[in-house]
């Protein structure tokens, strides 16, 4: 195995090999992973409109691992299908034009940092782990509150309070199983690689 990359990998998804083909199965596999977790879905209404649901932690994890072009191609093929009408959004919907869809869109810019990051070493230890997937929620919370506001008629501070405060525990949890996850899955890596040599 130690002369299968010239290059070492930079995301997880960089070890399956096959370029192109890998490629496009791998931005598939993660839009279906997020339109899976995300029917996994707690309505808190009044609380917010915007329901708990997993697939925040999906897009963390399909964005660290499989880096920035393919973790953004993942979420604009999960915003796209969804968006013409697959009900794959959170809780069996599909649509637009509702007002939780900022942070979908938000799912794109948070493929992109989180990715960015991963390529960087920040999924590869416990601590940059967490940093980077705070960064990724931040970028989810930047856009879908910002939609809220707008699409809700709320001001700032109500936008915080029904699109933030209520996902704030559920977010350091998630934080928490990407910090065991991630780390892990590169320690496996390392043992293989090591193992072939």
């Amino acid at each position: 195995m130690s002369d299968s990359y010239a290059v070492p990998p930079r995301v997880l998804a960089d070890l399956v090999p096959g370029a192109l083909a890998r490629d496009a199965v791998l931005v598939g596999l993660g839009a279906a992973l997020t339109g899976g977790a995300a029917q996994i879905a707690v309505s808190i209404e009044p609380i917010s409109p915007v329901p708990l649901t997993g697939q925040t932690l999906a897009v963390l994890l399909v964005g660290a691992a499989l880096g920035p072009a393919r973790g953004v191609a993942s979420m604009l093929l999960y915003l796209a299908v969804g968006a013409l009408g697959v009900p794959w959004f959170a809780g069996g919907t599909s649509g637009a034009g509702f007002v939780s869809f900022g942070y979908v869109i938000g799912f794109v810019l948070a493929g992109a940092v989180v990715g960015a990051l991963a390529q960087r070493g920040g999924d590869r230890t416990p601590l940059r782990t967490a940093g980077t997937m705070v960064v990724g929620n931040l970028c989810i919370y930047a856009v879908g509150v910002s939609y809220l506001a707008i699409a809700a008629h709320l001001s700032p501070a109500q936008a915080l309070d029904a699109g933030v405060v209520p996902f704030l525990v559920g977010d350091v949890l998630k934080v928490l199983l990407a910090t065991a996850l991630l780390p892990a899955a590169w320690a496996v890596v390392r043992r293989v690689q090591d193992d072939g040599r």
